[in-house]
């Protein structure tokens, strides 16, 4: 017999069990994404600290803060700026899905998961409109988010410059 294991995203049951919030959704939605963060930091300072510069500091007797601050982190925080605008759109989509759902913030707060909600249940009794701008809101701003993120990495990358 064939059986499908569903993959949900893990923010879902945590807010099921814990109810609406602006903290709790502030929480999940952390929960979820620092993973992110925290494997590109690693990766990139595993990377750096085999650099000759910084081979040159821990022969000099720097200290191992002084090298982390001084040498380490200004080299890695352009690809961490840059991957934070699009963990940014991220959050603004997983925001907007939970609220959508109804797992997200109570109405009596603004979302436009909860403006597209609304706008679905009329949605075919001919006000379109309802759900239709917020849901182009929506797609604007993470385009403009992940715009922002692109022209970001051309700017920091010191390999593109000319």
């Amino acid at each position: 017999m064939f059986c499908m294991k569903l993959d949900i995203t893990a923010t879902v049951p945590p807010m099921a069990i814990w109810g609406q919030g602006v903290g709790k959704i502030i929480i999940a939605i952390s929960v979820v994404n620092w993973v992110y963060y925290a494997r590109t930091v690693r990766g990139m300072v595993l990377a750096e600290k085999e650099k000759d510069y910084v081979q040159a500091a821990v022969a000099g007797g720097s200290h191992p803060l002084v090298i982390m601050f001084s040498e380490i982190a200004p080299n890695i925080m352009a690809p961490v700026i840059v991957i934070s605008t699009v963990r940014i759109a991220n959050a603004i989509l997983l925001e907007a899905t939970l609220s959508f759902l109804g797992l997200g913030v109570p109405i009596t707060r603004p979302s436009l998961g909860l403006l597209i909600a609304n706008g679905y249940e009329v949605l075919f009794s001919g006000y379109w409109w309802m759900s239709v701008f917020p849901g182009l809101a929506l797609m604007i701003v993470v385009l403009a988010i992940n715009l922002m993120g692109d022209r970001l990495r051309d700017v920091l990358n010191p390999r593109l410059k000319r």
